[in-house]
């Protein structure tokens, strides 16, 4: 017999993380967000981003436990009969990191192996977490150069002395030649 006292779940407290890897020009976005929908779920974040010719879209839908579970047995199906790499699996919200400061990392510079492994490498060091991440090599339009442009969102443990942090980074930058600026989210 339920406790009527207990504290009762929220609706939207089931979470269901969704990813697909599929071609560009066949890429499931709108099939998905109206299958949350008919499933009474909510969509609670997208991701989605082409990569060479394949796009990848990352969902996170959220609802009440039967609406969560309709919409499994619906991605079953959906990737069975449209052929799509799909997977699924239930996940919790993320807790608010309120003693993280979101920072915004841009670094361009001549293309060349390694340019992301030492930058994540040096804040990783420092357990600083990479939030997001945007990386892409492209020919420089007006000398045709290859190029390296990533822009990587960051949380900076509050503690963190900044001026120090923003100093060891550019000191790394220059030291590897690469321009590079970091700076707060201002949003």
């Amino acid at each position: 017999m339920l406790n009527p006292s207990a504290p009762r779940a929220a609706p939207s407290d089931n979470h269901l993380l969704i990813q697909t890897l599929s071609p560009a020009q066949r890429a499931p976005l709108l099939a998905l967000t109206r299958r949350i929908a008919d499933s009474g779920c909510n969509l609670a974040d997208a991701r989605v981003s082409t990569i060479g010719s394949d796009t990848s879209v990352m969902l996170l839908a959220s609802g009440a436990w039967d609406a969560v579970a309709k919409l499994e047995t619906a991605l079953g199906k959906f990737a069975r009969d449209e052929d799509v790499q799909l997977i699924h699996y239930r996940t919790t919200p993320r807790e608010p990191a309120a003693h993280l400061l979101p920072y915004l990392v841009e670094v361009i510079a001549a293309d060349r192996p390694g340019i992301l492994v030492k930058i994540v490498e040096f804040f990783s060091r420092r357990d600083i977490s990479t939030e997001q991440l945007t990386s892409m090599r492209y020919q420089a339009m007006q000398t045709g150069a290859d190029m390296f442009q990533a822009q990587i969102t960051i949380g900076i443990p509050s503690e963190t002395h900044i001026a120090a942090l923003r100093d060891d980074f550019l000191e790394l930058c220059d030291g590897l030649n690469l321009d590079a600026i970091m700076d707060p989210v201002k949003f």
